[in-house]
């Protein structure tokens, strides 16, 4: 894995982080809805878009430690591949190796 492909990780695993950690809000509020607002989990270090997706929606990207949740056209093909999409956002996966290792490494559910 070369610096560029970490540095995109890591941001990866930062608003992945946040995203966690605002989840117990987001559900709080979430209560009539079912909805929640995330953070892009992209890896672009200016991005703070938000993404707005069901709470059953974040559960099923959570699931998998390579998975990220992303706006469209916020994908890296260089370190991901994209696994599933909406009209609102991308789930990608990270590339086998060291990308992967990577996110697998940060997640904090695992």
């Amino acid at each position: 894995m070369d610096e560029r492909e970490r540095r995109i990780g890591e941001n990866e695993a930062l608003f992945r982080e946040v995203n966690e950690r605002v989840e117990g809000l987001n559900r709080s509020l979430a209560t009539l809805s079912k909805r929640m607002k995330v953070v892009c989990e992209c890896g672009r270090q200016d991005c703070l878009e938000q993404i707005d997706l069901g709470l059953d929606e974040y559960e099923r990207v959570r699931a998998n430690p390579a998975h990220f949740v992303v706006k469209p056209g916020h994908e890296l093909p260089e370190a991901e591949d994209v696994v599933d999409s909406t009209e609102h956002y991308y789930v990608v996966q990270k590339h086998a190796g060291g990308p992967e290792q990577l996110a697998r490494a940060t997640d904090p559910r695992h």
